[in-house]
């Protein structure tokens, strides 16, 4: 399982190597979640329109070990975004990825960049 996990290094945006498009703006739900697969990767991306913020992370649960953060609930944590697992309802902050109620391993989190109206993330 930590092979798994190993994966999905979180990446620091000057060390952005590759933006990968992701799909048009429009592909993704509003205020909720989607799935996109990236060479072996699962990532979530979710779309805040009430701050018109987008954010991306993996979507494997860390706790579970299983594909399913982008079904989670998006919502905020004193203004920090959030999304909570649906399998067990940990939160995990969009920004650093850190377990924000219990002892889970944290989320890989990857910038992501609006242009020319498709999502693209870094990696």
């Amino acid at each position: 399982m930590e092979n798994l996990l190993a994966k999905y290094a979180p990446v620091n945006e000057p060390e952005v190597k590759t933006w990968f498009k992701a799909g048009p703006c429009s592909a993704f739900p509003p205020n909720a979640g989607a799935c996109v697969r990236y060479q072996d990767k699962q990532i979530a991306v979710f779309h805040f329109t009430n701050i018109d913020q987008w954010y991306a992370c993996q979507n494997l649960c860390p706790h579970r070990m299983e594909m399913v953060i982008s079904r989670g609930l998006i919502g905020d944590e004193k203004g920090e975004p959030k999304v909570a697992c649906p399998m067990h309802k940990r939160t995990f902050s969009l920004i650093s990825g850190e377990n924000l109620n219990g002892d889970c391993q944290a989320l890989a989190v990857y910038p992501v960049k609006i242009m020319d109206g498709y999502v693209y993330i870094g990696f």
